[in-house]
This record gives C-alpha cells, sequence and structure tokens, in this order.
C-alpha cells in the first residue's frame, strides 16, 4: 500500500483548571491534499471543504449549533499554504520514525438509530495506530461507496485516531463493510455491518427484575419484623 507523509497541527482553544469540555482546532495536510477541523470533546463541529471551498457544518440536527465566525474559510486555506510549507521542511525529520503500530481497534456503528428508510450515518472509528494516516474505504452489498475520512486525531500515547463516515439510507437486508489499510497491518481489516430489524430495549426487562428483587426483599423484611413483633408480644405477656 502507497503512503504519504501527513502533517498535523492541533491547539487546545480554550481549557480551565477544572477540564469540562476540551475543543480542538486540527489542521492537517500531505502533498495532495489537506483537513481542516474544529471538533469539542472529540466530535466534529464544522470542517472545511477544500473541493468546494466552504465551511461545513457536521453537527447532528438533534443538538444546539455552534456557530463559525465570517472568514474562516479563508483562514483555513491560510493555514494549508503553511502546513505545506512546513511539511517540506520536516520531511527529513521523519525519515527515521518508530517502529509502525497497527489499528488496536476498528468499530463500525451507525450515528443514529435505524428507521428503514430514512437518511442515517455510518461510522467506521479505526485508534490506535502509527503513524498516520490510514486508508478507509466502504462496500455495500460489495459495490463500493464514497465516505469521507476526518484528519487524524493524536491520542495522549503517540497514536492516532481517524474516523470515516459514510451517509446512506438504511434499506432491511443491505450489507456494509468497512475496511482498513495500515503499513503495519499484515492484510487489510474488514468490519461488516448489516441492517437488521431493531431490537427491542434491555431497559424494560431489567427494570422488571430489579423490581421483583426489591419486592422480595420487601416481603423478607416484613416477615422478620412481622415474627419478631410476636415474640415481643408473647414476652410481654408472660
Amino acid at each position: 500500500m502507497k503512503t504519504k507523509l501527513l502533517l498535523f497541527l492541533c491547539r487546545i482553544l480554550c481549557g480551565t483548571a477544572q477540564v469540562l469540555h476540551e475543543d480542538l482546532s486540527i489542521s492537517g495536510c500531505s502533498d495532495y491534499d489537506g483537513e481542516f477541523v474544529y471538533t469539542l470533546d472529540g466530535e466534529e463541529l464544522v470542517y472545511a471543504d477544500f473541493k468546494k471551498e466552504i465551511i461545513v457544518d457536521a453537527q447532528p440536527p438533534f443538538v444546539g449549533h455552534i456557530s463559525y465566525p465570517a472568514g474562516a474559510y479563508d483562514s483555513a486555506k491560510v493555514q494549508q499554504q503553511q502546513c505545506r510549507q512546513n511539511l517540506r521542511f520536516l520531511r527529513k525529520m521523519f525519515r527515521n520514525q518508530q517502529n509502525s503500530i497497527p489499528p488496536s481497534n476498528v468499530v463500525v456503528y451507525n450515528r443514529d438509530e435505524v428507521d428503514l428508510g430514512e437518511q442515517n450515518t455510518l461510522i467506521c472509528h479505526v485508534s490506535g495506530f502509527y503513524p498516520a494516516p490510514v486508508n478507509v474505504s466502504w462496500t455495500r452489498n460489495g459495490e463500493k461507496v464514497s465516505g469521507r475520512i476526518n484528519v487524524p486525531l493524536p491520542n495522549s500515547d503517540g497514536t492516532f485516531t481517524q474516523i470515516s463516515r459514510l451517509p446512506f439510507v438504511p434499506q432491511l437486508g443491505d450489507i456494509y463493510s468497512c475496511s482498513v489499510e495500515h503499513p503495519a497491518l499484515p492484510e487489510v481489516q474488514t468490519k461488516i455491518w448489516d441492517v437488521e430489524k431493531s431490537q427491542p430495549g434491555v431497559g424494560p426487562a431489567v427494570l422488571c427484575g430489579l423490581s421483583v428483587v426489591v419486592g422480595l426483599l420487601g416481603m423478607a423484611t416484613g416477615t422478620y419484623f412481622f415474627i419478631k413483633g410476636k415474640k415481643l408480644q408473647v414476652i410481654g405477656g408472660s
């Protein structure tokens, strides 16, 4: 597999002594493409689409959207130019990299609850690899489909996490696959996700089980105090 050197810059935009949320602005580039993304607690909020030359709002429809300043795309474009300049300068420094580490975890899941015929998004979450990036490809019923992959996010242990998203409309019986390639993997790693009817939740069964247990404990406690009370009456009467 052909790989490419990718340079990324990230900075914490705001934080406090007691951190409740972590905001990151990440700008990454290679020789042929680049990415700018703004995240909150590891989730994408907005990103730059350099082909369409726009800023894209990636927030799901059920949350309150965070606005971004005017001129955000122009700022992202300038950062891309600076990134490529730094990439040429730093290329020699990364020739002697540490040993490659394969992805430790690849998971495919749906962003929203699955409703047949309703727009949704599949997410392929790849983590624990070094160096970046990974190559992610999607199929639907064996046919290749195009998804979008974000810039690699650094982990605290020096490895990376990368997320690919595939918009889709679930139809019963459809089978999707996410395939991951990385220099440290001996072969392509593939995860399968298929469309099934929604399974009933476990919440009611758990609550019912807890109610039975609490009921039995209540009966046992009541029986204990009833017997103890009878004994006290006998002792008092004697």
